[in-house]
């Protein structure tokens, strides 16, 4: 079985090959109360921003102490190109699926984008634990995966803002289905082999000539995926799969 992962907040300023390390708290909840580990079993800590180490489990007590012997610390390079995904607000618990999905495919980053034909409006307090729980899908979703450096996810973006963001990509380009509109496939457009790539996913209204407008006017390109119109929850993961097949990183 390959070894679970847990969160290590402060890896990188406390590991040394061969010392002991306790991991409690919800992580450590985790480790005894639901794993159920064991003295001897494997298991791999991360900090989600890049380092981790392989450890064996020394003792397991009570319901949250599970105490671990280190191995040695290593450092998951920053992926290249680093793909960015802007990603408008989907309806119920659609943008939590949108943002597990795309971790376990291998984003950098996810950007919520607050477009104008999102039904969903993230105010107040509603946005502030709706971010909160974008944050915890991807923390949740790296381990699962396994991923030493977990996708940042950002505060939520205004169409100015994420032009922003797209005007300083290497690469930038906007999912549009629309037949009537110009575009290149994303299978065969140029793509850099280095730097920053952002991808913007409209919602399930479609983003509107306006936004397009100043997108484009970012320099980002309009592309389309395929014949099927994809929702925006999974538009972004089908898209994000075909980025790392094209750019080495699934190499």
């Amino acid at each position: 079985m390959t070894a679970p992962v847990f969160v290590a907040e402060d890896l990188a300023g406390r590991a040394r090959e061969g010392a002991a390390y306790v991991l409690d708290g919800p992580e450590g909840r985790h480790a005894v109360s639901v794993k159920r580990l064991r003295p001897g079993e494997d298991v791999v800590l991360t900090d989600g921003r890049g380092h981790w180490a392989p450890c064996v489990v020394l003792s397991a007590e009570g319901k949250d102490r599970l105490t671990v012997e280190l191995g040695a610390l290593a450092e998951e390079p920053v992926g290249s190109p680093r793909v960015t995904v802007v990603q408008a607000l989907p309806k119920g618990d659609r943008g939590e699926l949108a943002v597990e999905t795309m971790t376990e495919t291998g984003v950098d980053a996810v950007v919520p984008w607050q477009a104008a034909r999102c039904v969903t409006q993230w105010r107040g307090e509603r946005g502030a634990k709706s971010l909160a729980k974008w944050r915890a899908t991807a923390r949740e979703a790296g381990k699962q995966s396994r991923r030493p450096r977990f996708p940042e996810v950002a505060e939520v973006m205004t169409t100015k803002q994420a032009a922003a963001l797209l005007a300083g990509a290497d690469f930038a380009a906007v999912l549009h289905e629309d037949t009537a509109t110009p575009s290149e496939a994303l299978a065969s457009v140029a793509l850099p082999g280095s730097g920053e790539i952002v991808l913007v996913v409209g919602p399930e209204g479609g983003v509107s000539p306006e936004e397009l407008a100043v997108f484009t006017a970012a320099g980002a390109h309009v592309c389309r995926l395929g014949r099927s119109v994809l929702r925006t929850s999974t538009a972004g993961t089908a898209a994000l799969a075909l980025l790392m097949g094209r750019t080495g990183r699934w190499g």
